[in-house]
């Protein structure tokens, strides 16, 4: 049956069935605007020749985007409107897990198709369609995210069908559609699957759209954890594809997600984390909030009853959404807490993707709330001309870049439907001003690097097109200006346009109501009836700008929740809380204050100053509360200090017999010794292990070291004395390989070898820092082909420029394999759990260690809980730990400390063990030979 055929079976089999799915729409809250308010509303109405004029303004706008991207970037999947030219994955720098949306597919093109129906673009949305027929193809080897290509290409190619058969059903266009876009979506949807194969039903987070997960070829498969989002986000389009296409798989495997994870929420606050183990359901990261990592997970169980008629996910939503209310939601602000202590802050700061949330309130039917956090968030636009990333409790930029997200401008819609405020078409409009005067490039429009600046990163994300313009055009347009009616549609979270006719057709089997079973449901939280719109919206001219007007100037005098604490026993009255940038060791008053509000202060031996909180210790619940932001401020101002000092990753490149360059290893640099950067040749030598092994004393065989490159093992000293040592025995280099058995750049931050806090002039030589994985590596070439020649650089180089005037193997030079880039993973800054009852950091405070070279292992770096002294290694690292000893289970994610490798340790003690031959190892890393000069690491 062509997909044709079946939607139209679809719409004649119930009629009705379009009316009732969008009463159920306006039950839930999204009402036109022309049933809200029979009275003006207070703002001064916008002229209907106002309103049309800007939603000709938006279509002038895309039509520069689009065009641009048609002309300079198709058939890739973005535009980079700065240098004008196609984002073409594996041929521009990593950008690290953002670039697992691009899939050679095309992303911009498929994004975008539903947009230009609803922009009356017609003859272009034939001409798009007919393209991705003709040129998109859905079997590259590559690995993609699977959230981000179900929301993304998945959904746009069924909102493409979605709009293509309205189209020809009118009579008038698509006329020779059958189906095509259908048959593609479900091509990708059989891609996708094998990312489900775990046992939990979760998929793993990536997936080879070639060979699917966990063979050799995939690439993928080996990851633990996934966010919440991401598994949450795939109910509408799997369900619509089973829907459309009779093959209940689809539906099957993403409602079996979300049963998951429903019941693995925390029971006794109903929350969920941001990160979760795919196999376990164990929660990785414990803090919950609406935004980033969770966010579309709450949209698509609300969605989910909208378009499914299935009453346990509205079940579902409003025990969540009862929660946030009760927990995440301080108006105007929403902040992440705990799951499993709710009621304490898990960090200071919110990120832009919550800015969704006031549109799903909308929804919902909660007007007031929608109201004020959007509101905040308008404020924040009107400071900063674009909402960043994010951004403190006291509206400091936290992040400082905006990559042109819709979130904030869908809000403003869904909130202008719901209420007939002009109001909003005046916040549409300074968008739209935004965007021409601070955006908009000759090539299209740029995202912003930094809101402050105003400075331009050369990225224009699919989602730009997909989103923005849609729902900006729909907040000008009237009902008679749109080819359909928008409100026979339900909007994925990337706009996509699914009909609500599906919620009656190729229904799956009735499920057993699993939601009743784990909780006690107050009944009261569900209103399955239409809401009465005199109480959501009293009928009163100014009573969305009475929730307003408290806010104009929130961000000007800043949130006032939490900014003073009356402190008693000194007698002085209203005190504002201690922050981490004024804090001073030296200081007998701040150790005053820090005692008050429960944190220790610890001297440790090599010189750091460890933090330590212990909330029961505080002199008050205000003081414990205080104690927690000021560890959270001290640990985030701490990681932004080290994050300044960063040194891009250099390469180590293994250029003897049988690898000839094909190998190249990501190595951590140093801030001492050759800055490599600065050597275009490199470093070239022999590899030999040292004497002893650790490097941390004199070295007995500097015979073996002379004139090569020195390979040691970490730990018992400092990196830079380590470097002393070779550098005294003749070697030309050195390698820093980890102790850590089965540490991996794949899965670790970078990690920089810093300074033992004196003058390292007098070290000259270059020293790198090899993972155990990489160092490996090298280890068993050594066992196996005995001289092992490497190239230490700033990037990997060209074999011909390695091999110039010596004799190689043509094949060598000449080939011409697809790379792709090797992703470096993004460091979040709160990858960690974070808790109450203790929390610890270690800091390098200025008066400790001036030169500012000590810091921390991160948990990605070392398995301690703490730095101890038996391991004085110091580096920068891209993340703090906040660990508590109150909460055991926690302590599982944790692993004792390993015991310190003696300093005659023999580095081939494990190689037997290793299984692995060199022709896998060079298969693992025979596409990453120009992969190094395509990393650079994405921020977010």
């Amino acid at each position: 049956m062509s997909g044709a055929a079946a939607g139209g079976e679809g719409r004649s089999g119930d009629s009705s069935a379009g009316r009732w799915a969008s009463w159920k729409l306006l039950a839930l809250g999204l009402l036109s605007a022309s049933s809200v308010l029979a009275a003006a509303p207070a703002a001064q109405a916008m002229s209907r020749e106002e309103k049309r004029r800007l939603g000709n303004q938006v279509v002038e706008m895309f039509d520069h985007a689009y065009s641009n991207y048609m002309e300079h970037a198709y058939p890739a999947d973005e535009l980079m409107p700065l240098t004008c030219r196609g984002r073409v994955r594996g041929q521009e720098p990593s950008r690290g897990d953002v670039d697992d949306a691009l899939g050679k597919f095309s992303l911009t093109l498929i994004d975008t198709l539903d947009t230009l129906v609803v922009l009356n673009k017609t003859k272009e949305f034939e001409d798009a369609v007919k393209k991705v027929i003709k040129d998109v193809n859905l079997d590259n080897d590559i690995v993609v995210s699977v959230f981000e290509t179900n929301i993304r290409v998945l959904g746009g190619l069924l909102g493409g069908h979605s709009v293509a058969i309205m189209l020809k059903e009118k009579g008038e266009d698509m006329q020779w559609y059958s189906g095509e876009l259908l048959h593609m979506a479900k091509q990708l949807g059989y891609k996708l699957l094998p990312a489900f194969n775990t046992t939990s039903g979760l998929p793993y987070p990536r997936v080879n759209l070639k060979f699917g997960v966990r063979s050799p070829e995939a690439r993928t498969g080996t990851e633990t954890d996934t966010c919440t989002a991401c598994a949450g986000t795939l109910i509408l389009e799997f369900a619509a594809l089973s829907r459309f296409t009779g093959a209940s798989i689809f539906e099957e495997y993403a409602r079996k997600a979300l049963d998951f994870l429903w019941e693995k929420r925390q029971r006794s606050s109903n929350l969920v984390g941001v990160t979760i183990n795919i196999h376990t359901g164990d929660w990785v990261r414990k803090d919950s909030g609406v935004g980033a990592g969770i966010d579309s997970y709450y949209e698509y169980l609300l969605k989910a009853y909208v378009l499914l008629g299935d009453d346990s996910f509205l079940e579902r939503f409003n025990t969540h959404y009862d929660a946030i209310m009760r927990y995440i939601s301080q108006p105007p602000l929403l902040l992440d807490v705990h799951i499993h202590k709710p009621m304490l802050n898990a960090r200071t700061w919110m990120d832009s993707l919550l800015a969704f949330f006031p549109g799903l309130q909308v929804l919902k039917g909660d007007i007031r709330p929608a109201i004020e956090t959007h509101e905040m968030l308008y404020q924040v636009i009107k400071k900063h001309n674009f909402l960043p990333e994010a951004f403190t409790t006291d509206f400091r930029v936290h992040w400082a870049q905006h990559p042109l997200r819709p979130e904030f401008a869908e809000s403003t819609y869904f909130l202008y439907k719901a209420t007939g405020d002009p109001y909003y078409l005046e916040v549409g409009k300074t968008l739209i001003e935004n965007l021409n005067k601070y955006a908009r490039v000759p090539c299209g429009f740029a995202a912003m690097k930094d809101v402050r600046t105003g400075s331009h990163e050369d990225r224009m994300d699919s989602f730009f097109l997909a989103e923005m313009f849609k729902y900006l055009y729909l907040l000008f347009a009237d009902k008679e200006e749109l080819s359909f009616d928008i409100e026979d549609y339900i909007f994925t979270t990337e706009a996509h346009l699914l009909p609500l006719w599906l919620s009656t057709t190729n229904q799956t089997a009735p499920r057993k109501n699993i939601t009743t079973e784990y909780t006690e449901l107050d009944d009261s939280n569900f209103d399955w009836t239409c809401p009465n719109t005199q109480i959501l919206f009293p009928n009163d001219p100014m009573y969305a700008q009475s929730i307003r007007e408290p806010l104009k100037n929130v961000v000007d005098k800043s949130c006032p929740r939490g900014v003073s604490r009356v402190d008693d026993s000194l007698g002085s009255g209203p005190k504002p809380p201690l922050r981490a940038r004024d804090f001073m060791a030296s200081n007998p008053e701040h150790l005053e204050i820090l005692k008050k509000m429960g944190v220790s202060l610890i001297h440790l031996k090599d010189g750091r100053v460890q933090l330590v909180q212990h909330a029961i210790q505080a002199a008050s619940s205000l003081d414990a509360e205080d104690g927690l932001r000021f560890m959270q401020e001290m640990i985030e101002l701490s990681s932004q200090q080290q994050k300044e000092q960063q040194l891009p990753p250099r390469a180590v490149q293994i250029v003897s017999h049988p690898f000839f360059g094909r190998v190249v290893l990501t190595a951590g640099p140093a801030q001492f010794g050759t800055d490599l950067s600065k050597h275009q040749s490199g470093t070239r030598g022999f590899v030999a292990v040292s004497k002893p092994y650790n490097g941390c004393s004199e070295i007995t065989n500097p015979e073996a070291l002379k004139e090569k490159i020195a390979l040691m093992q970490r730990g018992q000293c400092m990196f830079a004395e380590k470097a002393r040592n070779i550098q005294k025995a003749g070697a030309i280099g050195g390698i820093v390989i980890d102790d850590n058995e089965g540490s991996s750049s794949d899965t670790a931050p970078l990690f920089q070898m810093a300074g033992d806090g004196k003058n390292t002039d007098d070290i000259t030589i270059p020293m790198l820092f090899l993972f155990n994985k990489e160092g490996n590596i090298i280890l068993d070439a050594i066992q196996e082909y005995e001289a092992v020649e490497v190239l230490l650089s700033d990037k990997a180089k060209d074999r011909a420029t390695i091999f110039k005037d010596k004799m190689i193997p043509n094949y060598i030079i000449d080939s011409n394999l697809e790379m792709e880039s090797m992703d470096q993973k993004s460091s979040d800054n709160d990858s960690h759990n974070q808790r109450s009852e203790e929390i610890s950091t270690d800091l390098n405070l200025v008066n400790q260690d001036p030169e500012g070279e000590r810091g921390l292992n991160s948990p990605a770096e070392s398995n301690d809980k703490s730095v101890s002294a038996t391991n004085e290694d110091s580096c920068i690292p891209r993340l703090q730990e906040i660990s508590s000893s109150s909460q055991e289970s926690e302590s599982d994610n944790h692993p004792e400390e390993q015991s310190n490798i003696e300093s005659n340790s023999n580095p081939s003690t494990n190689w037997d063990n290793k299984g692995q031959s060199m022709e896998s190892i060079l298969a693992d890393w025979n596409e990453d030979i120009e992969a190094f000069e395509m990393m650079e690491r994405d921020e977010l």
